[in-house]
């Protein structure tokens, strides 16, 4: 079980039953106990079998309105997006092992961890392997963010120009998640140093 001393939220009773049947029993089991969670400051969420609140329903980025699958041709319909770190890059369970994907470019990386595996290395060092570090930088410069929300980031950490630094802005989560998925969709047929112009609202 994950040490929830650092959770600022945990999900409602499970009461999403056909997810809970669509998942692996370590899986299942977990929701049932602990129903999703926020760690480390907003570093971490796991979702939960529930469709309140919207940002921590699983279903939704499952086989809702904002499906993954939908949204990142990289992602199949099978992947079971369980979890997000703060800038918005997802963790979806794969045929029983973690996959990251990299929210602003759709590209996956095979993590090759089972569930529990995954959930011990977060715990363990949760800076280095949920990259905290703009949360940290957030909050020490005063900012907060609370349950719901992910860390906008601009110009995205894709592009040359954030390596001359990066503002930071806690938004709605699911607002985060629709913008990546647009943003990774616009440059993907891109050549490697392309200029893009990036117009903000």
């Amino acid at each position: 079980m994950i040490d929830l001393s650092t959770a600022s939220f945990i999900g409602p009773e499970p009461n999403d039953v056909q997810i809970l049947e669509m998942l692996s029993a370590d899986y299942r089991e977990f929701l049932l106990a602990v129903n999703g969670c926020v760690l480390f400051g907003g570093g971490l969420h796991i979702r939960g079998a529930c469709e309140s609140p919207d940002w921590h329903s699983l279903r939704r980025v499952w086989i809702g309105p904002d499906a993954l699958s939908s949204l990142y041709t990289s992602i199949e319909g099978s992947d079971i997006p369980f979890a997000q770190e703060v800038c918005g890059d997802q963790f979806l369970l794969r045929r029983g092992f973690v996959i990251r994907l990299d929210a602003e470019t759709g590209e996956t990386t095979a993590l090759n961890l089972r569930w529990q595996e995954f959930l011990d290395a977060a715990t363990e060092q949760p800076l280095e392997f949920l990259s905290l570090q703009p949360l940290f930088r957030y909050t020490a410069e005063g900012g907060t963010i609370t349950p719901g929300q992910l860390l906008s980031v601009f110009p995205p950490f894709c592009t040359a120009e954030s390596a001359n630094g990066v503002s930071l802005k806690a938004i709605p989560a699911l607002e985060r998640i629709r913008f990546l998925a647009d943003f990774a969709a616009q440059i993907a047929s891109l050549p490697e140093g392309a200029k893009i112009h990036l117009v903000v609202e």
